[in-house]
């Protein structure tokens, strides 16, 4: 694969560290990064890591010290608009949401007219207001957002919601979402044409890893009377597997569904007389 290393960077503490970890050993990619290691290398894949500020990572890529990265959509939203945005992954699933006191009187965006607002996402907001044609007063804070409505900062804030448990200990209630966002593949706009070349090998990997993350094997027995209704109800890959069983008038089928899909047909292939169905998970999918 020549000399030439991916560098990609990766958040060095907090929610997105250890998926994005998962996500490349699931790719067979290890990294042997030893405790405060801020730089390590792969030893079967031409790749380096860099462990970093997430909120420092739009601008690494920007200026070519990182050739991609592993990074909440929200931070490029904010902070990396002309950043390139690669596949979704799936993983950390959040939204940047609107949030008032429960004692306050909601009932559309514009009750927020002119109020003061805390945030640590400063060019969301202003977005987001622009849009909904009203102003605000913005207060930028690094951390703990939610404690400014109680201590007399703000009239509302803005921030990243998960659970919403964070929002309801402070005595805050949700009433805006203003965008949802997951982990991403970002790409530095000065990523080298060798080092694209390895990129597009990883994401070959992370493609297949996250298929078979949604797609389940599914085998069943069908009897050959209903066996056209039932293949109808499974789009696989291209068509299922159907194989002769040993007990006459009865066939195996064999094929790779997306779990949502499984779940929605079930009653349906049962109403059609399939027995002895196995869903099987998939450890790697390549299409």
């Amino acid at each position: 694969m020549g000399k030439e290393k991916l560098r990609i960077a990766i958040q060095k503490s907090g929610r997105l560290f250890e998926d994005s970890i998962k996500i490349l050993k699931d790719s067979g990619i290890y990294i042997d990064n030893g405790k405060e290691q801020l730089r390590a290398s792969s030893n079967n894949f031409p790749l380096e890591a860099m462990y970093l500020r997430n909120g420092d990572i739009p601008q690494y890529l920007r200026d070519g010290v990182v050739d991609c990265a592993i990074i909440g959509e929200n931070v490029l939203i904010e902070k990396g608009q002309d950043i390139i945005r690669g596949e979704k992954l799936g993983f950390s699933k959040c939204r940047v949401s609107l949030a008032v006191p429960k004692s306050f009187k909601y009932t559309t965006i514009k009750d927020l007219d002119g109020c003061k607002i805390a945030t640590s996402y400063p060019n969301t907001v202003n977005r987001f207001l622009a849009e909904k044609g009203i102003t605000g007063e913005l207060h930028i804070i690094n951390g703990s957002v939610e404690i400014a409505p109680n201590i007399g900062l703000s009239q509302a804030i803005v921030d990243i919601v998960s659970s919403g448990s964070t929002l309801f200990k402070n005595n805050l209630k949700e009433v805006e979402v203003i965008l949802k966002s997951e982990a991403v593949l970002a790409i530095s706009p000065q990523i080298s044409e060798e080092r694209k070349a390895i990129l597009n090998k990883l994401q070959f990997r992370f493609n297949s890893v996250l298929k078979a993350r949604t797609s389940k094997y599914i085998l069943l027995n069908a009897p050959n009377d209903k066996l056209q209704d039932i293949i109808k109800l499974l789009p696989g890959m291209r068509s299922p597997t159907v194989l002769p069983l040993a007990e006459e008038g009865w066939s195996s089928v064999h094929t790779v569904i997306n779990e949502e899909k499984f779940w929605n047909v079930l009653d349906e292939l049962k109403e059609y007389g399939a027995e002895g169905i196995l869903v099987v998970p998939i450890e790697k999918m390549v299409i």
